[in-house]
């Protein structure tokens, strides 16, 4: 019980400390500070739960059982980290989100293609990836360039859907003081409609970047080479070797986390002139 004990104080203890930070003027500090606390305190009350009551490794490992693992297979992880995210994700994120982007101007340009494709990307947008991943392995291979071909799939309509809505969010009235100026399409596009637009491109860019790593992780669960974090998690699932499995999760939301942030940096280093940034 004693363990027991000791993760309700420190719940307690990490929710006091939450609640007071809270309260305290809105800081850089503050805002990094309370969710780094939540998180320690989550991971102490884990450890005490999983050793107080005496939880089964193969059901839930204690975080310094994950933490040992980690450091012992860091070569392993290190190489399942080029496979899935450097070779797999990246190159697909890339891919996608750029080919989405020059099909965005080009709907933006020609009408008629918004009315044919928009609706085909919806229903492919739709398609579950547990279906999609299986043929495009078939198609590409059991390397990288299946998964990455994945990632396309995944990635390509919503950043496609967020930038053509984003180049129509310009008014009237701006566009007839562009044309006052005398200023044709392509002018107009530079000036005016791709920076009114940054907001929506970085939140396509946002959504991709989640989606980007699902793909890439649930796409080796349908055939890989013997390296990658989804090759790892299944065999290792299979193996029950769970503290293994949980180093690849950490991994894996480190890299998403890291990934994510970095995008919403470059977000508030290029469009720090729009309201959604003036905090």
């Amino acid at each position: 019980m004693g363990w027991i004990a000791f993760g309700i104080i420190a719940w307690l203890a990490g929710w006091q400390a939450n609640a007071w930070m809270a309260r305290r003027p809105r800081t850089r500090l503050t805002r990094l500070a309370v969710p780094t606390l939540f998180g320690i305190t989550v991971i102490i009350v884990w450890e005490s739960l999983v050793r107080g009551l005496q939880i089964s490794p193969v059901l839930l490992p204690a975080p310094t059982q994950i933490a040992q693992t980690f450091a012992a297979s860091t070569a392993i992880l290190w190489e399942d980290f080029v496979q899935t995210v450097l070779k797999g994700a990246l190159s697909g994120y890339v891919l996608g989100c750029g080919g989405a982007f020059l099909v965005a101007i080009a709907v933006d340009r020609f009408p008629f293609l918004q009315r044919g494709l928009l609706p085909i990307g919806n229903f492919v947008a739709a398609l579950p990836i547990i279906g999609m991943a299986p043929i495009l392995v078939m198609w590409f291979g059991f390397d990288w360039q299946s998964k990455a071909a994945v990632v396309v799939v995944m990635v390509f309509f919503p950043m496609l859907v967020n930038t053509v809505q984003g180049l129509q969010d310009t008014d009237t009235m701006q566009r007839d003081l562009m044309r006052t100026y005398a200023a044709g399409y392509w002018k107009t596009l530079l000036k005016l409609r791709l920076p009114a637009a940054m907001p929506f491109i970085f939140n396509g860019l946002k959504i991709a970047t989640t989606l980007a790593l699902i793909g890439a992780i649930v796409a080796e669960f349908f055939g890989s080479p013997v390296r990658g974090m989804g090759f790892r998690i299944s065999t290792s699932v299979g193996q029950l070797a769970m503290d293994l499995v949980w180093a690849e999760i950490v991994v894996a939301a480190i890299v998403g986390s890291g990934f994510y942030g970095m995008v919403a940096l470059l977000e508030k280093t290029m469009t720090f002139w729009h309201p959604s940034q003036r905090h």
